[in-house]
């Protein structure tokens, strides 16, 4: 792992194929550590012929963290826009700032653009970058992500409570035990979801890596407050690929659904058994999509 300055912050990044590939950068979601990333999906892209980089956003991992700073209640934020405050005087960061990390990230990798993929919140920013940042972007993949239209379906009341829920104590062991439970609720079907034992593996050494309560709290404001996006989407022109899981109860299918229909010649994959993770065995299916779209839009 690596690290660079990129939009005024250290980003902390991994890389994985040849630096003389075009680069293919993945966003992670909501407080998804670059260890969430499977190696499966990194070196099936790399020998597809891309330079892959995957990241740690801002307030997670390793990365800047924005310590000292205590974001509103959601529902304060939610107030406080309502009553005419800009979002960006409301909480610590939006979205769109996410976005500008990640295209700056692209240059200072010395590159002058990338496929973007990214997943959940990754998937906003991507889009995000496509739009604020167009001249960045070579190809855009949203994954098991919104298109932010506020009538679309919501998540399902046990899918949010999983999203949001908190370990009764901080400890590595507390919080691999509710990573578990949540996973049986948004992620996959049983027959390719990954085990207990793996998912608690995981999560015990990402928390070891880094801990950062107050900055998924910070993430989680930045989402509640940044403006919504779809209307914006029919002016996206880079090549798209939007994929769902047909099991995702946290971002419903519709929502993949509705990125395609804005996005001028999107090709939408609705994948069963998939929800709102990356287990191994989904990895032959994503490559399988995403390895010939990114070969028949180039390199250059």
């Amino acid at each position: 792992m690596a690290r660079i300055k990129a939009n005024g912050i250290e980003i902390e990044y991994e890389e994985t194929g040849s630096s003389n590939d075009p680069l293919m950068l993945l966003v992670s979601g909501f407080s998804g550590q670059l260890t969430r990333w499977p190696d499966a999906l990194k070196r099936g892209l790399a020998d597809a012929g891309r330079r892959v980089v995957c990241f740690d956003n801002r307030d997670i991992g390793l990365s800047t963290e924005f310590s000292g700073i205590v974001p509103p209640a959601p529902r304060d934020i939610v107030q406080a826009i309502s009553a005419g405050t800009p979002p960006e005087k409301v909480v610590p960061y939006l979205l769109n700032d996410m976005a500008a990390d990640a295209a700056a990230l692209v240059t200072a990798l010395g590159a002058d653009k990338a496929d973007v993929l990214g997943v959940s919140m990754g998937g906003m920013i991507v889009q995000l970058m496509a739009l604020n940042h167009p001249e960045r972007v070579r190809t855009l993949i949203p994954v098991m992500t919104t298109s932010s239209a506020p009538d679309l379906p919501r998540s399902t009341p046990e899918a949010q409570a999983a999203l949001t829920a908190v370990p009764e104590t901080r400890t590595a062991e507390a919080v691999a035990e509710l990573a578990v439970k949540s996973r049986r609720v948004i992620g996959s079907h049983e027959d390719i979801r990954a085990t207990d034992d793996s998912i608690r593996e995981q999560t015990v050494a990402d928390f070891n890596r880094s801990d950062r309560p107050m900055g998924v709290a910070r993430q989680y404001a930045a989402i509640v407050a940044q403006p919504s996006w779809h209307e914006r989407l029919g002016g996206i022109t880079h090549p798209t690929l939007v994929l769902h899981g047909a099991m995702d109860p946290l971002i419903r299918p519709e929502a993949g659904r509705d990125i395609a229909s804005r996005i001028p010649g999107a090709r939408l994959e609705v994948i069963g058994k998939w929800g709102h993770d990356l287990p191994d065995r989904i990895i032959p299916v994503l490559l399988g999509q995403i390895v010939p779209f990114l070969g028949a839009h180039g390199g250059t």
